[in-house]
């Protein structure tokens, strides 16, 4: 829904990508990453498709609003403070990144863009990019780690 911003699509994407999860699932290698990480990396490369159906110029930068996601159920105060301490230290490590970094990043999962969307975009190579991806994607994972944000 937070790439998409149409329910009905959003609800065609995931429905897309567990069919294909179902169809690959001998594929599913345990040493490359949990059940987990590769259910929604299939999920938001489907959304990612749908993106790049509409076209560039077309698509729009959307802040993303994790309360919406649970918009259904009635408020309780804990995940409302939980929710909030984790947007706050997402922005505080994305600013702790270089500006190069944080653009690739802001860029890829704000946007939707691909890594050669990305190169295209910042006149930059390819192998850039994903450099700076990788740096910045590490980067974040320490920062959020050194402040018990996510699990070691």
């Amino acid at each position: 829904m937070r790439v998409l911003g149409d329910p009905g699509r959003a609800e065609d994407a995931v429905q897309d990508a567990f069919m294909n999860v179902w169809n690959r699932a001998a594929g599913f290698d345990r040493e490359r990453g949990s059940l987990r990480a590769w259910l929604l990396t299939s999920v938001r490369n489907r959304c990612i498709d749908y993106l790049r159906g509409r076209g560039a110029h077309e698509r729009q930068e959307r802040e993303l609003q994790p309360e919406l996601a649970y918009a259904v159920s009635p408020s309780d105060p804990w995940r409302e403070v939980a929710l909030s301490l984790e947007r706050a230290a997402v922005r505080d490590a994305m600013a702790s990144l270089p500006t190069e970094q944080r653009q690739v990043v802001e860029m890829a999962y704000f946007g939707g863009y691909t890594h050669t969307e990305i190169a295209e975009m910042t006149l930059v190579p390819l192998g850039t990019v994903k450099g700076r991806m990788r740096l910045a994607l590490e980067k974040m994972g320490s920062f959020l780690r050194g402040r018990g944000t996510v699990d070691v």
